[in-house]
């Protein structure tokens, strides 16, 4: 007798569509790849039952007004709104959704946010003293809208006991993706990843974007495309005298445009891009450490070492174990 795990997904006007149709897939291929024995069944909720307008255009139509929502409810996820602002997207707070969420969160197993639907468990105060993570463009505007929030806006999602927030839009497939592994394992869970031919499966740990994408376009057109430059040669001499060479600069005031440019200086910027290359490679190959620190241009295994502790806190070996996504 398979187990049923109901699956209530909060829907409200303006809801980022796929926050709600991305874990909703998931779970439908997962039901589909076990023959059923997944068990889980969705159901979307909203302030009435009946049809609601996503910040797509497209419409949903929900299966339960809130006040319907009764019974064990196995998993509670919140997806997000944001309204347009001149200094960027600014996550809704609809209080229709934070009233039911404060309400039906103690009565679910687990609750999930997705993207900037992590505002709205803030504002039900279900991540006080909580670490969480949210679209990288808000959030500014959760860690000052909730002091009392651990905000970190790199992971693609955080575990906080049986509270789980994803980070920015295509992260909420990753998102449902874990909540998989931790109901099903890992094997069920990489068979859909293989059905939804996405990149198998980015851990929680791993950046929302990459060096390059971490700052905006800088004002100079030229230190942008040494940016690019240095992604492409990881293993050149990237000095900061090389660079001001290329770049036709003395050594002093090179440093000064590039910092200015791109708020860090550019032995930092290096290294940064350095360790990313060498945590793809960790991620997505078995090559040696010896040969993944020549090709990054780290040198040495102990310079491979050294720059992922102080970047990321971690050894090669144990990110490659948690991070590994091939056979």
């Amino acid at each position: 007798m398979s187990l049923t795990r109901r699956i209530v997904i909060a829907v409200f006007p303006d809801v980022d569509l796929l926050d709600v149709t991305g874990p909703a897939e998931v779970f439908a291929l997962a039901n589909r790849e076990t023959g059923g024995a997944a068990g889980y069944r969705v159901q979307l909720a909203g302030p009435v039952a009946g049809p609601v307008t996503t910040s797509a255009g497209v419409r949903l139509v929900t299966d339960l007004a809130f006040a319907e929502v009764d019974g064990a409810v196995d998993t509670l996820i919140v997806p997000g709104a944001v309204d347009p602002h001149p200094d960027g997207p600014v996550a809704r707070i609809d209080q229709d959704v934070v009233t039911w969420v404060k309400a039906a969160a103690p009565l679910a197993r687990r609750v999930a946010s997705v993207c900037v639907g992590a505002h709205l468990l803030a504002a039900a105060g279900l991540l006080d003293g909580r670490t969480a993570t949210t679209h990288w463009s808000t959030a500014a505007q959760l860690a000052a809208d909730h002091p009392s929030v651990r905000v970190d806006p790199d992971p693609i999602f955080v575990r906080s006991g049986n509270v789980w927030t994803g980070a920015g839009i295509s992260a909420c497939m990753d998102l449902a993706l874990a909540l998989v592994t931790e109901d099903l394992g890992e094997e069920v869970a990489l068979a859909v990843a293989r059905q939804l031919v996405v990149y198998l499966k980015r851990q929680g740990g791993q950046s929302q974007f990459s060096v390059p994408l971490s700052r905006p376009p800088s004002a100079r057109r030229d230190i942008d495309e040494l940016r690019m430059f240095i992604a492409d040669h990881l293993d050149d001499d990237l000095s900061s005298a090389a660079l001001a060479a290329r770049m036709c600069l003395s050594e002093r005031h090179f440093a000064r445009v590039f910092r200015r440019e791109t708020g860090t200086t550019p032995a930092a910027y290096v290294e940064a891009a350095r360790v990313e290359a060498a945590r793809r490679l960790l991620e997505s190959t078995d090559e040696p450490l010896d040969r993944i620190a020549a090709a990054c241009g780290l040198g040495s295994v102990e310079t491979l070492h050294r720059a992922l502790r102080k970047q990321i806190g971690t050894t090669p070996a144990a990110y490659r174990r948690r991070f590994r996504t091939t056979a």
